[in-house]
């Protein structure tokens, strides 16, 4: 049902909003806990922790109909780890040494190539770079 909402001029009926987001399967009333977005271009199925903001082409999930989950044929289903809770110190320490890694001062030129690397891994559009090795220096 509804809920009424009173206008200056005239009463409009609309649906309840509710801060809970619930399953998007049809006629399922669980609290979506996953979301799910389709990689069309690498015919991929992403399930991963609920999204924090809705968007329109993702799909949110109950644990059941999360677990349930199935490709189409030729498809893969990639099940991203849940966040459960707090971040791990494992976590904290990674971002702690990222923002090491932004403040420091830029490396003098010629020090290291850039867009330069090896390639080691692909998946889809996504490659994985290596650095590529600095050549021997000849000595005089």
């Amino acid at each position: 049902m509804g809920r009424v909402v009173e206008t200056q001029s005239r009463t409009v009926y609309g649906p309840s909003v509710s801060p809970v987001r619930s399953c998007s399967r049809t006629a399922c009333r669980q609290q979506a806990v996953f979301t799910l977005t389709y990689v069309y271009a690498d015919s991929t199925a992403v399930l991963g922790p609920l999204a924090t903001y809705v968007e329109p082409h993702c799909y949110d999930l109950c644990a059941e109909h999360a677990e349930r989950l199935t490709a189409p044929r030729g498809w893969e289903v990639v099940r991203l780890p849940s966040e459960a809770g707090q971040p791990s110190s494992d976590d904290l320490e990674a971002l702690a040494n990222a923002v090491r890694e932004a403040a420091r001062p830029a490396q003098s030129p010629g020090s290291e190539p850039v867009g330069q690397g090896v390639e080691v891994g692909r998946r889809g559009h996504l490659r994985v770079l290596r650095s590529a090795p600095k050549p021997p220096r000849r000595e005089r």
